[in-house]
């Protein structure tokens, strides 16, 4: 039996959302309210659909984005990024374009301990700026570098859109999750690497600084402390003593305690505004995923995902081609709107096309292909919020940027391929701990 398919009904609730959205309504009104007009025109009630909003933010999983939200505030307000930025010189700054590789290296490290993008652009890449500018480095090689670094926070946890993900698809173990971004992330960072390191040398690009053995020593046990984050976080998950939400509160504490009395880098009365910015981001992310839970409530009644399944399936079947045609359609939506929306709206609609006989991807590498691609979009116009940090802190201007990104984009591309056709970097680990 086939679809008893609403035209009018989806019109209604794709149409009012990109009206509102072109009014420049907040993503989470544009999102709440086109499901309350839809289900106002369906005569579904609007209880119904306000239950939906309580029930998105209802889930036990999404304890720890808040937790980790507060521990990379801590960790990036209390003197962590100057000490990563000078452990990363110690390690990779002595070879040509050395700096380069400190960048990739130190968002890496920044990655761990903080799970946005944009605020890996934001915290160490004025520092980052600055020692490359006094060494010579061209801007239009050190902010590309920095922004295309800073994207292994999406996909390396403790990233919270990976909680988004986990919570979009219905309650996607986020400990496999957290533990299948390990490897992406550092085959990111090594392409990256790669890239800096031959483009250094084609430039004729600075070397950087030697260090004796003694700094070397003094540098890696400063910052060994902040390095032990990692070990609650992914130690903890992997060898299965605590939980993401549980490692999520312990790294919270942890960073308190060694910000505030070992490395003393924030002071008590600093924790005010800390916690107002925790709370402005995280009063954003549940506000989205309350309205993304209405909406896609909606998007179910209108069977709108049977609809994008059997459209796609429709143009071809061949494995390859629809993987290229859905890499495609993330990577322009994700340029067009935000990260979060974006998986909350399009997660449920894709996995069942992705995860069929078709193509038969695991839900896990699905999520890691997904939120690559929509980070991509972080770095391109319209919406690229790193591109305009990145302009921002720089002052170079949008069209610069993109010129000189055009490189690192094509690299970007190659890993992504990487990571949609070769199945073993996303779940080795996770297979190896959890189990197939």
């Amino acid at each position: 039996m086939g679809l008893i398919v609403n035209p009018v009904g989806i019109a209604i609730l794709v149409g009012s959302f990109f009206l509102l959205l072109f009014l420049k309504l907040p993503v989470a009104f544009c999102l709440g309210f086109s499901a309350m007009i839809s289900a106002w025109y369906m005569g579904i009630s609007l209880g119904a659909v306000t239950q939906r909003m309580v029930a998105g933010v209802d889930s036990f999983a999404l304890l720890a984005i808040p937790f980790f939200i507060f521990a990379g505030e801590i960790m990036g307000a209390g003197g962590i990024s100057d000490r990563l930025v000078k452990l990363a010189d110690v390690l990779v700054g002595r070879v040509r374009g050395g700096l380069g590789c400190v960048n990739v290296l130190n968002s890496t490290f920044f990655a761990t301990i903080q799970g946005s993008a944009v605020a890996n652009v934001a915290s160490i890449g004025p520092i980052e700026l600055r020692m490359m500018r006094k060494a010579g480095y061209p801007d239009t090689f050190t902010v590309p570098v920095t922004m295309a670094s800073s994207i292994q926070s999406v996909i390396t946890p403790p990233s919270h859109n990976m909680i988004i993900f986990a919570t979009a698809v219905g309650g996607l173990s986020v400990g496999r999750l957290f533990i299948a971004g390990i490897l992406p992330g550092l085959v990111l960072a090594l392409a990256l690497l790669l890239q800096v390191l031959v483009t250094s040398h084609i430039r004729g690009y600075p070397k950087g600084n030697r260090y004796s053995l003694k700094e070397a020593v003094f540098t890696a046990l400063d910052c060994l402390p902040a390095f032990f984050t990692i070990v609650i976080i992914l130690g903890g998950v992997f060898l299965g003593i605590v939980t993401a939400n549980e490692s999520a509160v312990l790294a919270c504490a942890y960073a308190l305690v060694i910000c505030l009395t070992y490395y003393k880098g924030i002071k008590v009365k600093d924790l005010w505004p800390i916690l107002k910015r925790v709370l402005r981001t995280l009063a954003m992310v549940l506000s989205l995923i309350a309205a993304s839970s209405a909406f896609g409530f909606m998007m179910t009644i209108l069977h709108i995902p049977s609809l994008v399944t059997n459209m796609l399936l429709g143009l071809t079947e061949n494995r390859i081609l629809l993987l290229l045609l859905i890499n495609l359609m993330l990577l322009v939506i994700g340029s067009v709107m935000d990260m979060a929306p974006m998986i909350l709206i399009t997660a449920p609609i894709l996995l069942p096309v992705v995860t069929g006989p078709v193509i038969g991807m695991d839900p896990i590498q699905f999520g890691i292909v997904m939120l690559f691609n929509l980070a991509l979009g972080l770095m391109t116009p319209p919406v690229g919020t790193v591109l305009f940090v990145a302009s921002g802190i720089s002052g170079l201007k949008i069209e610069t940027l993109i010129k000189s990104m055009l490189p690192f984009y094509l690299v970007m591309l190659a890993v992504l391929l990487v990571f949609t056709f070769v199945p073993a970097v996303s779940l080795t680990l996770p297979n190896l701990m959890f189990g197939e």
